[in-house]
């Protein structure tokens, strides 16, 4: 569970140098690039992942204020402002938009079927009928998406092994945000429960009532574990949902680093900020002239496991040796 991570030169000077110039012609007239994230732009993390799309930019020769022009719109975690935020964006016409999570990207296909779209933290691009195959997309949209096939059998092994104990297994997820309504991520952890002997049961949540409710109503059953699944809902209520969970003194995973990093009690998931990275080179290539249709969806490449041991000691839990060893981070 650790993270894993020619050119060739041909004749001389006159080969060369028509390469050289047309790439300072690319570069040196100013291009605008759209970005909608779901988020608030005080959001710390949000902040991190989209400052290294902008440093990575800058790395392959796009400066922010010279030739290029960088047009963030911030839903600041209202989702009822996604489809109005994307609309607006469209119409500024920017030459390419990176946008993030499945609702923004979806709401983008509805406003442009021309100006290429880049997503990050895309769970099921193929379910959500963005792209017509992860390997040759088709249309207007590519990216990078949040998950791989073995994740719900990984977060289950988790759990089992931070509380053996757990018999039950709440599958949190934003009811209006998460990929297919909840099923893409119930699918891919209701196909390993079984070998770990535990059941599974929906719990989805809207807003910061649907979180106290659906989470202190999982209390009834001592032997319940959570599992928190990435969506626009549950990063955006995340400090809502790790306090609830605090509260009830219930052990839970959660997708991304930063939700333990905030108390949760451990983590498993994709580096997001590498995802961004990752998507800046997309976009150079789009402004150099390739088309999404022919860039393939990427899968992620590196994953991150965090353990927070304050809040395991909290909940009377001992970590195995073994399962420290293999994390990431340790949280004290």
């Amino acid at each position: 569970m650790r993270r894993r991570e020619f050119i060739t030169l041909i004749g001389g000077a006159t080969t060369v140098w028509p390469f050289a110039a047309l790439a300072q012609q690319q570069t040196s007239r100013v291009r605008r690039v759209g970005v909608l994230i779901p988020y608030s732009r005080v959001d710390k993390d949000s902040q991190i992942q989209y400052s290294a799309f902008i440093s990575a930019l800058h790395q392959l020769g796009w400066t922010n204020g010279q030739n290029l022009e960088i047009d963030a719109l911030w839903t600041n975690g209202d989702e009822s402002r996604i489809a109005q935020l994307a609309k607006e964006l469209v119409a500024r016409e920017p030459a390419v938009i990176l946008a993030r999570a499945t609702p923004v990207t979806t709401a983008l296909r509805k406003e442009t079927r021309t100006i290429p779209i880049v997503f990050v933290v895309v769970s099921d691009p193929v379910g959500a009928g963005l792209v017509d195959s992860m390997a040759r997309p088709g249309g207007n949209i590519t990216g990078f998406t949040n998950t791989e096939a073995s994740l719900g059998g990984k977060w289950l092994q988790l759990l089992e092994n931070l509380a053996p104990s757990t018999k039950r297994v709440a599958v949190v997820f934003g009811r209006a945000t998460s990929p297919g309504g909840g099923n893409y991520y119930l699918r891919l952890i209701e196909g390993t429960a079984e070998s770990f002997g535990v059941s599974v049961i929906a719990a989805p949540v809207q807003g910061a009532d649907d979180v106290q409710q659906a989470i202190a109503a999982l209390t009834v059953d001592s032997d319940t574990g959570l599992i928190i699944t990435p969506d626009a809902t549950t990063t955006g209520q995340r400090k809502l949902i790790v306090d609830a969970v605090a509260a009830h003194r219930i052990p839970a995973i959660y997708p991304y680093r930063f939700m333990s990093e905030e108390g949760g009690l451990a983590s498993y998931g994709v580096d997001l900020t590498d995802l961004y990275r990752r998507a800046a080179g997309y976009v150079d290539r789009i402004l150099r002239g390739e088309s999404p249709s022919e860039l393939p969806v990427q899968a992620p490449t590196k994953f991150e496991f965090v353990i927070n041991l304050t809040t395991a000691k909290t909940l009377g839990l001992t970590i195995p040796a073994s399962l420290m060893s293999l994390a990431d981070e340790l949280i004290e």
